[in-house]
This record gives C-alpha cells, sequence and structure tokens, in this order.
C-alpha cells in the first residue's frame, strides 16, 4: 500500500526563514516521491499550526506526516498528539531537527537551504518505514524518596505529604536544616533563618506522611519511573532517640574534642554530641571515627553516666529497602575548599573566614552568642574587609560559574557587621553587583547608603598578616587609586559547589551533571527541575547555585512534578524500545555491557529487554555483532535510507 505523506515546513520568524529558504524546501518536497501534501507556514507550533496540519490530514488521508521545524525535545510531543486528534497514530509523525542543526549552525542561505532539504528527506524516510505504535503502561507506587533535608528538601517532603503523599526523606547528617539552620538572618528582609526554618523541620518530624530517616544515605537504586526499588544504609547513632532526654551529661566526660563541624570550626565538639540546640531529630550522635573505639570498648564514660541507659554500643547499621514512584534530589551545596584559596590567605590566617563562618559569628546561637569578634585575640574588629567572587568567575584557576548569591549575603554581612559593631568600617571588594531578586537592588542601596559601606571596584591582589592586621592590597578600578587597608578581619565569598558525595550519587541515580558537577537538568526553560531520568526530579542548589527563595520555588515544582506522577493510576512510556531477534541472539552479552540503562540482561542465554527501564538510544543495536537487536522506528533499514538520501543517493 502506497503512503500518503504530508510534510510541513516552519518559519519560526526568523529563527529557520532568516537562514533557510522555506518556501523553496516546501517546493521541493511536495514533489518528493510519496509526499502529497507540502506546505509551510510562520509558526507551525501554534494552534492555527496545529489545525492546518490536523485538516490536511483529514483532507488529503494522511497517514504519514513529516514536520521540519525545531527539535523534537521541543515539540515532538506536541506535533504527535495534533496528529492523534487528527485520527492517525501519534508514531507515524516525524520532526526534521530544521532550526538547531541547519538555520542556527550557517550562514549561507543556499547552502542552509540545501542541508534543510535533505534533512528533511532523511526524516521523510525514516516516517516511511515507521510502523504504528502505542505506548507501555506500568502500574505506579504512590510513594515519594526525596534526598536532603535542607531547605528544598524540606519544602518538597512537606509539599508532597501535605497533597496527601507517603514520603521518605533521607539526610545523610544526623540532623535535618542543611546550611540555612547555620545563617543568622536571611536577605532582603534579615528575618531569622532559625525562625522561618525550624518550625518546618518541627513539622517534617511530626508529619504522619513523612518518614525520617537521618544519619542515612542511598545505597543503590534499580527501576523506573512509577517503580524504583531504593536500598538505604541507615547507620548507627549508638544512641536510643526514644530514652534520650537532653541531659547533656555524656559530652561532659567525653575526653575527645574535634572540630565542631555545624560552627565551620570556630569551636569544638566531643565525639558524642548534638549538632546544635534545635536539631531534628532531638537525640545525640555517638561519631565511631572520633570515638576512642568500640570494638573493643575503650572508654565508655559516656555509657557510665546516662542514667536513662539511651547509649547502645551495639547498635548495627541497617539496610532498608523501600519501593517509590519518583525520587526529588536535593542534595544542596558546599563551599569551594579553603585549601584552593591559598593566595587569599584562608586557612593560614585566623582572622580570614569564609562567609559561613562569618554567619556563625553574627548568630546569636553562634560560637560568641552574636558578638563579633576576632578568631585569634576575640577582640572587637574595627575595620573587615569582605571580598566577593573569590573562586567564581575564575576560569583559569578556579570556577568559571557566578556563584550567584554572594553579592546579596555580603551585604547583608556588611549590613550586619555593621548593626553589631556601630564604630566599625566595613569594605567590600567586588567585580560588579548582582543584585536581580525582589528588593534586592534596595537592599545593596541601603547598605551603601544608611550603613557606610564602602564599596571598592577591583580585585584584591595580596593578602598577608602584619603585626596583629591583616594587610589587604587591592585596586578601585573605578577611581584608578591602589587601595592599602589595614584590616581587623577578612571575610571571603567562597564560591558554591555541589555537595560532597554528589557525583557518586548521581551515578547511583543515573542523572547526568553539567559541566561544573551540578546536577542537569532535562531543558533550562521547559524543564527546569526534571531530571533527563524520567521520576527523578531536581530541587534547590544541588542543579545550580540558588538563594533561599528559589530553593523553595523550585522545591515545589519538583514536588508537582512528582505529584502527577503519583496521582496516575498508571505511567505511559514511550514504545520506542529495543527488541531482540531470539533466533540471531547468540547471547553474548555486549549489549547487557554496554546498555546505560541497565534494561537488558540475559536470561537462559538470550537477551531480554526490560520495556519500561529501555530509553531507545540504540547502543545495544550498535553494539551487536548478529544485528540481533534494533530499536522500533528506527531500525538499521530506515538509518541506512536516511544516510543515502543524505549523501543524494
Amino acid at each position: 500500500m502506497r503512503k500518503r505523506i504530508g510534510f510541513f515546513i516552519c518559519h519560526c520568524g526568523i529563527n529557520i526563514a532568516g537562514t533557510v529558504d522555506v518556501k523553496k524546501v516546501s517546493e521541493g518536497l511536495s514533489k518528493y516521491p510519496g509526499v502529497v501534501h507540502s506546505e509551510d507556514y510562520i509558526y507551525m507550533c501554534s494552534d492555527p499550526g496545529q489545525s492546518r496540519m490536523v485538516e490536511a490530514i483529514k483532507e488529503k488521508k494522511l497517514d504519514k506526516v513529516v514536520i521540519a521545524c525545531c527539535s523534537p525535545t521541543l515539540h515532538e510531543t506536541t506535533f504527535r498528539n495534533a496528529a492523534k486528534v487528527a485520527g492517525i497514530n501519534s508514531f507515524q509523525c516525524e520532526i526534521a531537527n530544521v532550526r538547531e542543526q541547519c538555520s542556527w549552525v550557517h550562514k549561507d542561505m543556499k547552502k542552509a537551504t540545501a542541508k534543510a532539504i535533505k534533512i528533511s528527506k532523511a526524516a521523510i524516510e525514516r516516517a516511511r518505514l515507521n510502523e504504528s505504535l502505542e505506548p507501555i503502561s506500568v502500574p505506579v507506587t504512590r510513594r515519594a524518596l526525596v534526598i536532603g533535608g535542607g531547605i528544598s528538601g524540606i519544602q518538597s517532603a512537606l509539599d508532597l505529604a501535605n497533597s496527601g503523599y507517603e514520603v521518605i526523606l533521607v539526610e545523610r547528617s544526623p540532623s535535618i536544616g542543611g546550611h540555612m539552620i547555620q545563617l543568622s538572618e536571611t536577605f532582603p528582609t534579615l528575618d531569622c533563618s532559625q525562625c522561618i526554618m525550624t518550625p518546618k523541620m518541627v513539622e517534617v518530624s511530626k508529619h504522619p506522611k513523612i518518614k525520617l530517616l537521618t544519619y542515612s544515605e542511598i545505597q543503590e537504586v534499580a527501576g523506573y519511573i512509577g517503580n524504583f526499588k531504593v536500598k538505604i544504609l541507615k547507620k548507627p547513632t549508638y544512641v536510643d532517640p526514644d530514652k534520650c532526654t537532653l541531659c547533656d551529661e555524656c559530652t561532659k566526660v567525653c575526653p575527645v574534642a574535634v572540630p565542631n563541624e555545624f560552627e565551620l570550626g570556630l569551636t569544638r565538639r566531643r565525639a558524642i554530641y548534638i549538632p546544635f540546640p534545635q536539631a531534628i531529630p532531638a537525640t545525640y550522635t555517638l561519631d565511631i571515627n572520633n570515638c576512642p573505639g568500640l570494638f573493643p570498648i575503650a572508654c565508655g564514660k559516656c555509657a557510665d553516666v546516662c542514667e536513662p541507659g539511651a547509649i547502645d554500643f551495639d547498635m548495627k547499621p541497617e539496610i532498608l529497602e523501600e519501593e517509590v514512584g519518583s525520587i526529588i534530589v536535593s542534595t544542596g551545596y558546599d563551599l569551594y575548599g579553603k585549601e584552593e584559596m591559598a593566595e587569599y590567605g584562608y586557612g593560614k590566617y585566623e582572622d580570614v573566614l569564609d562567609g559561613l563562618q562569618f554567619e556563625r559569628l553574627l548568630s546569636a546561637s553562634g560560637p560568641t552568642m552574636g558578638k563579633i569578634l576576632r578568631p585569634s585575640d576575640h577582640k572587637e574588629p574595627k575595620e573587615v574587609v569582605f571580598i566577593q567572587c573569590v573562586g567564581s568567575r575564575d576560569p583559569e584557576l578556579h570556577c568559571a560559574y557566578c556563584s550567584k548569591i554572594c553579592c546579596m549575603y555580603t551585604a547583608k554581612h556588611a549590613m550586619l557587621y555593621k548593626h553589631h559593631v556601630h564604630d566599625g568600617q566595613p569594605y567590600v571588594f567586588y567585580i560588579d553587583i548582582r543584585s536581580g531578586g525582589k528588593d534586592y537592588e534596595e537592599f545593596v542601596q541601603r547598605a551603601i547608603e544608611e550603613d557606610g559601606v564602602i564599596y571598592l571596584r577591583g580585585k584584591v591582589s595580596k593578602i598577608f598578616q602584619e603585626g596583629d592586621k591583616i594587610k589587604v592590597w587591592g585596586v578601585d578600578t573605578l577611581s584608578g587609586k591602589v587601595i592599602e587597608i589595614d584590616a581587623d578581619m577578612v571575610v571571603l565569598a567562597m564560591a558554591m559547589r555541589p555537595s560532597e558525595g554528589a557525583s557518586e550519587l548521581a551515578k547511583k541515580l543515573k542523572i547526568a551533571l553539567d559541566k561544573d558537577g551540578f546536577l542537569a537538568e532535562a531543558h533550562p526553560k521547559l524543564r527546569p527541575v526534571e531530571s533527563l531520568t524520567s521520576g527523578m526530579f531536581l530541587a534547590g542548589a544541588a542543579q545550580a547555585p540558588k538563594d533561599i527563595p528559589e530553593a523553595v520555588a523550585q522545591a515545589s515544582g519538583a514536588a508537582v512534578k512528582a505529584v502527577n506522577i503519583l496521582s496516575q493510576d498508571r505511567l505511559y512510556h514511550s514504545p520506542t524500545i529495543a527488541t531482540v531477534n531470539l533466533t540471531l541472539c547468540t547471547g553474548c552479552g555486549m549489549c547487557v555491557d554496554v546498555c546505560a540503562y541497565e534494561a537488558i540482561k540475559l536470561e537462559e542465554g538470550k537477551a531480554v529487554v526490560n520495556e519500561v527501564l529501555c530509553e531507545g538510544c540504540g547502543t545495544c543495536s550498535a553494539t551487536c555483532l548478529r544485528a540481533a537487536i534494533k530499536v522500533k522506528n528506527i531500525t538499521p533499514l530506515q538509518v541506512h535510507e536516511m544516510i543515502k538520501v543524505a549523501l543524494g543517493g
């Protein structure tokens, strides 16, 4: 039976028509074998454009359509849905990418037009051999997993739980709260971060739909969208939270003192400790890495003084197995390593701090109870230099990207410093000020005009200790003057980077990373909270540097995407998957080894494809020496015909 193919090409304003002679392509394809209808339209993806396509399919009795337009990642679903409305199988619709792969990469209209014709012909040859397919459906496990207990993870978990779905919230630290709970105040309103965060943490701990697993890590993730199987390692705290009364007697007798992670090393903690007063869960943790020893017990003083008998040296690690339908990853950020910034004296001079350390000095619950004191001598600093873009926007030596929040939190730091030390003088060295957010620009202006913060446009060239002062040398590029400041303290606005262990977790989840090591979204504009792995979503600074409002907004967006999955009875998966010719398969296992989605396994000496896991990438087909495995609607024959016509054969 002869195929009746319709061809449609979009001008896309001038995105395509500016480089490609659209009408010439349409006219040329109208004479191509099998094409019975060819037309162009300024915006094919618009409602009138789709209506023209639907009408043509019905009037001309088309059974296949090819649309020459932009990337199929943008509009393939749009046009396939329109084809379905017109009465033909949606998988009889193909996209010829003549924008990203043609018009956008050429300047010569004659060459671009010729290439567009070849791309379109190749798409027609693929469509000619397409099968009519139906989506694969699977049931849904109506539970969600949220990885990371910072503000974005907490927000996602609460949104999901308040929508009526069970949530497992996994946090690797002994308490939820993330970096936000370490902050003193938040910009631009200067409200207390603990006052915002603590109620949310308590709500998480008491919510009947949320299962909170702290001091736990993801070990393994298998399965697919709607049906993930997760193994979680729950590490022993050696303290029973139900018995612990928070009397603090154990810390008084512990002989070990190590740097306090929550206070960024500004104080020390014991080997048995509670991370901070508002910690959730409200219990102590025995740090086995710093304890004198449990196997055999080398100290045991904490157990001796624990009247409730909460300390249990016999606790063991547990592997918990959970089934969930969707996963939200909100693993947060860490600051760029201080060992990387030797040129600014960080790690060498005691009074050179990073932004989070300065937050702890500002905090009423911090190591100095809210007083700004130099770590070296506990005196009040009268001149403080704040340096922005430390490790950021430096592609030659450090991180190429902007860390986004540094301009704002530096303005906040300088302002709060003046509120604490009225006769002090803050200086800010900056490249430029990026204050893109509601009331952010006004906040920066307030710091300059009302609080007397001196902004110096330029980079610092050298920092060194001289007596009890820290010499800061730099240049003000606006005035052209060399600047020398005898500072009592220097605060570095360090770059944000992905949290430690995020890359290993990404491998377990099969989520891609971007060039900077953050989790990669599926599309920066249209799918900013989705990963390329179906059913897994991104929230907060795990995806890129973000401030609190943006992290919370993305967390809620990710929760909505997860609810969209969990609320369905069944999920549908693309049927363009690999199939195995069992007669030709020899069971060599090469396809199993190369499958990035672990969708193929050997059963009784033959390759078997898990239809839901398969993403139709075709790697297995390209690898198979016996041509025993192929992907539906992109078979070797189709590829051959596409190459043939593209080469002019």
